[in-house]
């Protein structure tokens, strides 16, 4: 598909984008609920409720900030793949249920192999990695970072 969206860029609080390249290739259905909250708004304001370095950053929660908030949607389908998480992954969180991811994702600051085939990616970072490593360390932190506007082309 010619017109289907390609990348997502988050704005963050700090004033610099993140534009992470989506891969439908490996997670249809979690890059389309990616691309529909986007959409929808659903990720303008969201707090990053868990970041912790050497890690990952994790966001999405619907503005709760506690790490408990999701979409109204349903939860997904797992779509493990075998791409590894490394720095720049983009992948869903979920709970200790494969099929319960929703809307919370992580972004790798390192290499994070030990979740591959656990947790479904969906996206890497192309550019603005440096505004991910500098956000504030926390969970949650006492003054998150948020995604001001998230957008998709």
């Amino acid at each position: 598909m010619a017109d289907a969206p390609q990348t997502l860029t988050l704005t963050l609080s700090s004033g610099g984008d993140v534009v992470i390249k989506l891969r439908p290739d490996l997670a249809p259905g979690h890059v389309e609920r990616i691309v529909e909250l986007a959409n929808e708004g659903f990720y303008d304001g969201v707090p990053f409720h868990r970041v912790i370095p050497g890690f990952m950053a994790q966001g999405g929660d619907g503005g709760r900030g506690d790490g408990t908030g999701g979409s109204s949607k349903p939860d997904l389908k797992a779509e493990f793949n075998a791409e590894p998480h490394v720095r720049g992954t983009c992948s869903m969180a979920r709970t200790n249920q494969p099929n319960s991811a929703n809307s919370q994702f992580f972004i790798c600051f390192d290499d994070a192999r030990f979740l591959d085939k656990q947790y479904t990616v969906w996206g890497q970072v192309e550019s603005g990695m440096e505004h991910v490593d500098a956000l504030p360390v926390g969970e949650p932190p006492r003054a998150p970072g948020k995604i001001t506007k998230a957008t998709v082309a």
